[in-house]
């Protein structure tokens, strides 16, 4: 046996006593992950453009270097000769894998393939979009595409429809949640992805596509034909009162091109209701968009004449300074910005704006912390491919660089583990340096390093494996679907009692329902060590042990999980029977724990009072 197999060994004999207040400690707790909403972000929106922003250059200086960068730029600046000797070394090695490669080279692939190569130690936001890649930029800065009108999801092994966008097609036809397209044209969805069956059903405004649905509590099969259409896509996901108080609430999802006329009419509806005293101005993972409407966006909330943000290139000339031109719609009211890992890029902007003009309290968890400008650069009349190029980098007010150091780089590429590992050795040394400071318009302080950092923090929601594992494989959604079939009395009203849960129980046992804890997935890899160490009948009695400590447990996390289980499966049943105004209106609204707490600060005239006069006090940590 080897020495870490018995080691091993021993701490498994040793663990079993204590293993009870271990786990009742607490097991598998999860954070809502920065990166997943990153990636979440990356797929929807990664660029600002604006109709202006040819003009912008790139910068990798601190923002007080004029000297310096000037001397950088003078030390790095190549020749031309340089650069097209480089070029002439790429050129023939492209002639020779054309030509001398044992096999036959796609030209075009080996193109492409060494762009990506060029691109490869560059920022993550620099990338070569082909076809595909470039509709869905162009989808998410435009709002509007053409097609059905709902949201799908590859869910079991078809296609389901989330829930059909009002006004739309599929809308109007009478599409619901949970129905699953059996069907498309004459292509079966049985494994299709969600991406496949999107292509499919998208086309040409006017034409039209026929779908075959399986809906719960329909025996037989439906049939449709649907003519599509150009579908809108709305920024302001809704708007509306807090019940019973003046306080507005506004969710921004994206920064698209009528994002603050959208904004506008919202504001300007929820003014002719009643006397609005404030917004919660909900930005919580916004991916950004169109930096012209970030700035519109601001001058919202900004006087005339407010620097919103500016950018900075290599030379000292392309700095360049976006301002509110107009006189806000909403001055002088209470403002509460909600924000979190996910917030990234033109929403950091609006954000650093409002808190460095002292105009509102930014509350939750720092922003993502993606300060970089993009710039489209397509090859001539070829329109199946584009350069997605970062040209430069995002300040705010105060004067701070939203781009965080460690998301300059590419995961993977040299440069990305190289600033990697420096972190790790000088780790010790890092925490010692000081914090670049810099100070709002009311002379709060406020820190540079990436991203925007909240007057108020806000600890991320904690989820628990039971709670991970029923919304990732659907229980929810599902029992939301059946239960409102054979319940169409529902309304709005709608609350989960104590039968509800017994019923959903039982789903979830005739679903066959099952989930594994972080200590469950210990004791399957102790077994196996057991089982190669041929230590079985030592162990036997310790490894049951575990096995009815861990059964317990399972047991009663359903019990903790309580109220999040409650709260889910409302969420599913409005949403289902009335899309997002029911999810705003019976959830968000109501049972959202940041919403609330955003709620609870801005109706007390103090609390709110004294978070814009103190503001972050981390200098003194």
């Amino acid at each position: 046996m080897t020495p870490m197999r018995r080691f091993i060994l021993q701490v498994i004999a040793l663990s079993i006593v204590g293993v009870a207040l271990i786990w009742t400690a607490g097991n598998g707790v999860a954070v809502q992950s920065s990166n997943a909403m990153a990636n979440q972000l990356y797929a929807e929106l990664n660029t600002e453009l604006s109709g202006n922003l040819d003009q912008l250059m790139a910068d990798t200086m601190t923002i007080d270097a004029d000297e310096n960068r000037l001397k950088q730029q003078t030390e790095h600046q190549e020749s031309p000769e340089t650069l097209y000797k480089n070029i002439k070394i790429f050129n023939e090695m492209a002639y020779h894998i054309k030509n001398r490669y044992m096999e036959e080279v796609d030209a075009k692939k080996l193109i492409r393939a060494g762009i990506r190569g060029m691109l490869e130690d560059l920022d993550p936001f620099s990338v070569l979009l082909e076809e595909r890649s470039y509709d869905q930029l162009m989808e998410s800065t435009h709002g509007k595409y053409e097609g059905l009108g709902m949201q799908i999801d590859s869910r079991g092994d078809r296609i389901r429809i989330v829930t059909p966008i009002e006004g739309s097609p599929a809308y109007r036809l009478g599409f619901q949640a949970g129905d699953v397209i059996w069907k498309i044209d004459t292509t079966e969805t049985l494994n299709m992805t969600t991406q496949d069956a999107a292509n499919l059903m998208r086309g040409t405004a006017g034409t039209s596509v026929h779908l075959k649905i399986k809906r719960e509590g329909v025996p037989d099969f439906l049939d449709y034909d649907v003519e599509r259409a150009v579908i809108e896509l709305k920024s302001v996901n809704y708007y509306g009162y807090f019940p019973g108080t003046n306080i507005g609430y506004l969710r921004l999802s994206r920064f698209a091109e009528e994002t603050s006329h959208e904004l506008q009419a919202a504001i300007d509806d929820l003014k002719s209701q009643k006397n609005l005293e404030g917004i919660v101005f909900d930005l919580r993972s916004n991916g950004g968009g169109l930096l012209h409407q970030a700035v519109e966006t601001a001058n919202l909330f900004l006087d005339s004449a407010r620097t919103v943000v500016f950018t900075r290139g290599r030379d000292i000339g392309s700095e360049r300074y976006f301002s509110t031109e107009s006189s806000p719609l909403f001055p002088e009211g209470k403002l509460v910005v909600l924000v979190n890992g996910g917030t990234a890029s033109a929403s950091e902007i609006v954000a650093g704006a409002v808190q460095d003009w002292d105009r509102g309290i930014i509350m939750g968890q720092t922003t993502y912390g993606k300060g970089l400008v993009q710039r489209l650069f397509s090859p001539g009349q070829d329109q199946s491919i584009a350069l997605k190029l970062t040209t430069a980098k995002y300040y705010i007010p105060s004067g701070r660089c939203i781009q965080s150091p460690d998301r300059d780089h590419k995961r993977g590429s040299e440069a990305y583990r190289s600033q990697t590992a420096d972190e790790n050795v000088n780790d010790s040394l890092t925490e010692l340096k000081e914090k670049e400071i810099f100070y709002t318009d009311g002379g709060r302080i406020v820190y540079g390093g990436g991203g925007v950092v909240p007057d108020v923090d806000i600890e991320s929601e904690k989820w628990y494996p039971i709670e991970i594992n029923l919304d990732s494989k659907s229980m929810f959604f599902d029992f939301a679907v059946k239960y409102s079939v054979a319940h169409p009395e529902l309304d709005e009203s709608f609350e989960v009692t104590d039968k509800i849960m017994t019923e959903f129980k039982s789903f979830l046992v005739d679903k066959e329902f099952d989930y594994k804890t972080s200590l469950e997935v210990s004791l399957e890899e102790m077994k196996e060590i057991v089982a190669e160490e041929e230590k079985e009948e030592l162990f036997s009695t310790s490894l049951e042990t575990l096995e009815k400590l861990i059964t317990a447990e399972k047991e009663a996390d359903f019990e903790r999980s309580e109220k999040y289980i409650k709260r889910s499966i409302k969420r599913e049943v409005l949403t289902k029977l009335y899309g997002q105004r029911g999810l705003y209106e019976g959830i968000v609204l109501q049972m959202d724990p940041v919403v609330q707490e955003a709620l609870e600060l801005i109706t007390n005239d103090k609390d709110y009072s004294s978070a814009i006069a103190e503001g972050i006090k981390k200098a003194e940590i």
